[in-house]
């Protein structure tokens, strides 16, 4: 069954009939996780990087920020079973939306944070693609924790 995940969204599933899909990854960012031992996976997707832009926002919709976002949904998928060393991590988006406001560049500071909680947590990426111009749209199939990224009408794997 193909499960959607929407913008400041997350979902676990242990159904290996299930496909996550995540549409819209601009500046967004979507995280793909798999942990083929225990059946279980999950997606994200959050907007921006740091909660503290809104800490009453992010007390209702953690999925928001990747900083609240992020730390929760890696929570959801331990306590469906997940192990951090059976995890494939994958990652898309953080496009640069506006090319000329660099100062603003959500994508890449989204990318940042994700990087530097994964560092801190020793959570490895497996695959990414972020960054560039070009938004994305990600998939994870469950029933083979295959991920991969569509833009346009091209297929790219993870």
């Amino acid at each position: 069954m193909r499960v959607t995940i929407g913008i400041a969204e997350m979902r676990i599933s242990t159904d290996p009939a299930d496909l996550l899909v995540t549409h819209a990854l601009g500046s967004c960012v979507g995280i793909a996780i798999h942990d083929p031992v225990a059946g279980m996976g999950g997606m994200l997707h959050y907007m921006l990087p740091l909660s503290s832009l809104d800490p009453v926002k992010a007390e209702r919709t953690p999925f928001m920020f990747g900083d609240t976002g992020i730390p929760t949904f890696f929570q959801a998928a331990y306590k469906a079973g997940a192990r951090k060393e059976n995890l494939r991590v994958c990652m898309a988006g953080g496009v640069s939306v506006i090319q000329d406001m660099q100062r603003f560049d959500i994508g890449d500071r989204n990318v940042v944070i994700a990087r530097k909680l994964f560092w801190k947590n020793a959570i490895m990426i497996a695959a990414e693609h972020v960054g560039g111009a070009m938004p994305r749209t990600l998939y994870l199939d469950m029933a083979t924790g295959s991920t991969w990224f569509t833009s346009g009408r091209d297929r790219f794997d993870l």
